[in-house]
Parts: structure tokens; sequence; C-alpha cells
């Protein structure tokens, strides 16, 4: 129990200090979204999440890159690039997608 608070905690220090800058209201911004759009994408597998995070960090970048270089696209369009991209994915690729049967419920040590 103590690993996943701990994990959680580095992703939180790791999105306000390097991700946002600074700690703010809704800094998330919708990236649980896209974590839960990586699994799915991944097969539930480490490996395929692994690609699928490629995939999706490749746009954030992709995102930043475009708006340095002073590309003629409306910002808003710009911005919303992962979660298009996402969506995309998601109703294109994927198909039918079954979440692991013990997803979601907490472990036991029996004893």
């Amino acid at each position: 129990m103590y690993k996943r608070q701990a994990l959680a905690g580095l992703g939180g220090a790791f999105l306000s200090l390097e991700g946002v800058g600074t700690f703010e209201r809704l800094m998330t911004n919708g990236r649980g979204f896209l974590a839960l759009a990586i699994m799915i994408f991944g097969k539930w597998t480490p490996l395929g999440a692994w690609g699928a995070a490629l995939l999706f960090g490749f746009t954030y970048a992709l995102q930043t890159q475009l708006q340095f270089a002073g590309v003629d696209l409306p910002p808003q369009f710009i911005g919303s690039m992962p979660y298009i991209l996402t969506i995309l994915v998601l109703a294109g690729f994927v198909g039918r997608s079954r979440a692991p049967a013990a997803s979601g419920v907490p472990y036991e040590k029996g004893g």
C-alpha cells in the first residue's frame, strides 16, 4: 500500500516541480484521461503501456515545438492535439479491450 502512495507522491512532485513549474489548481489538465488511454492502448501490459506513453509523449513534445516554431494554426488546436490523438487511437485502433479481472480490486494477503 505504501508503494502506491510513494509512487503517487513522486508523480505529484514531478508534475508540480517539472511538468508545470508551480502548484496550481487543476494542474493535471486531463492527464488522468490520457493515462487511462495509455493503459487501454497498451493492452494492459507494461511494454505496451511504455510504447503508448512514448506515442502520447511525442504528441506533447510536438505540441510544444509547434508553438515555439510559430506554426500558423490556432493555439487551441495545437493545445488539443494530444486529446485528439487519444480519441482517434481509442476509437480507431484499439477495438474491444478488456481490463484485467483484478483491476481496481485491493490485494489482501491471506493469512
